[in-house]
């Protein structure tokens, strides 16, 4: 398979990746992840996740290097271009990544590309299922980021057109699992937990109702589910009793899997396309999976679903995003080229 040979580098949060791609081919990927630092806090620290960053970079780079060589006989000399995150996530962890990137671009005299975090969840699906048809709708649901993009081009053109106006979805896993007494982090545990009832108890779906549709059809909201799940779980504990965290995991996905299920497939309808995929690391959540497949034949929609280990944070998405900017001859990024926590998703490269 033919295509520009690129390295990506990704460091925005709790993991350290570092992928090589030739076109939409994956050569290497590989992940060093600090979550273990991060358990007893209950979420992610920025000055710990940054010093994880400096420790695992070098590492992380050589081991992907060898994965390349020994399965494609690449070297780092013949690459053609560095790809690398500027944007969104944790400015000290962002800082760490830029810097190895330029380094290692300007040591091996190769054109850098600094590219949006976000396009890169959108992007990593190529690597599985090929060029993404255009328009294309994309659900994007993590840790830091729920949102429904309109994907034109997803190296030059996509749109936000809903996002969370309070909690993320992955946000809402991590504190409801601590609700339960259940570990960080939250989206994998309960997603294990949950194999009650799921209509056990009727949780509420944030900005569903007719009133809330005509100003946020297409946002959404986990602020009040993760209060109402809090005062479920206060009063059955008041009155006594135990609490039923099969039951309550359970109830709980399903109405984030429900609003976020229902909204995507109500922005294929709207936008016109035919073509639905979803990235992030909650996009690896089996209900979610399951219930978007559904709906999805349901709606005469297909649904583009990368592998669980392609939708959590990785240097893969980084590199094939680079590779899709190179391709279109894009400019490369200066060396001057600074992090940008808040990168709106619309600028897909600086």
């Amino acid at each position: 398979m033919s295509g520009p040979l690129v390295l990506g580098i990704e460091s925005s949060c709790d993991e350290t990746g570092v992928g090589i791609v030739r076109g939409h081919e994956l050569l290497a990927n590989e992940v060093a992840s600090s979550v273990d630092l991060h358990v007893r806090f209950g979420g992610v620290v920025p000055e710990v996740a940054s010093r994880a960053h400096l420790e695992a970079l070098l590492p992380t780079l050589h081991r992907a290097a060898e994965r390349a060589a020994a399965a494609a006989d690449v070297d780092l000399t013949e690459i053609d271009a560095v790809s690398v995150t500027a944007g969104p996530g944790l400015m000290g962890a962002l800082v760490v990544g830029l810097a190895g990137a330029k380094a290692l671009a300007w040591a091996l005299d190769k054109p850098l590309y600094a590219v949006n975090h976000l396009a890169g969840h959108v992007a990593v699906d190529l690597l599985e299922h090929g060029p993404l048809p255009q328009p294309a709708v994309a659900l994007l649901v993590s840790g830091g980021h729920t949102s429904l993009l309109r994907v034109d081009d997803v190296a030059t053109s996509i749109t936000e057109v809903g996002a969370t106006i309070d909690d993320a979805a992955g946000e809402a896993y991590d504190k409801v699992a601590r609700l339960l007494g259940l570990s960080y982090p939250g989206g994998p545990v309960i997603d294990r937990a949950a194999t009650g009832d799921p209509a056990a108890i009727a949780f509420p779906r944030g900005l569903t109702l007719r009133r809330d549709l005509e100003r946020h059809r297409f946002d959404f909201s986990f602020s009040g589910l993760k209060t109402a799940v809090a005062r479920w779980v206060e009063q059955r504990e008041a009155a006594g009793l135990d609490v039923p965290v099969a039951d309550v995991a359970a109830s709980f996905q399903e109405a984030v899997c429900d609003v976020l299920s229902a909204k995507a497939i109500d922005a294929c309808r709207e936008l016109g396309s035919t073509d639905l995929l979803i990235g992030g690391g909650v996009a690896a959540n089996s209900r979610l999976r399951a219930l978007l497949a559904e709906r999805a034949e349901q709606a005469g929609i297909a649904l583009r679903r990368p592998r669980p280990g392609l939708c959590t944070d990785n240097g893969a998405m980084i590199a094939v995003l680079g590779a899709e900017v190179v391709d279109r001859g894009l400019a490369p990024s200066s060396f001057d080229v600074a992090a940008n926590s808040s990168l709106p998703v619309s600028t897909v490269a600086l």
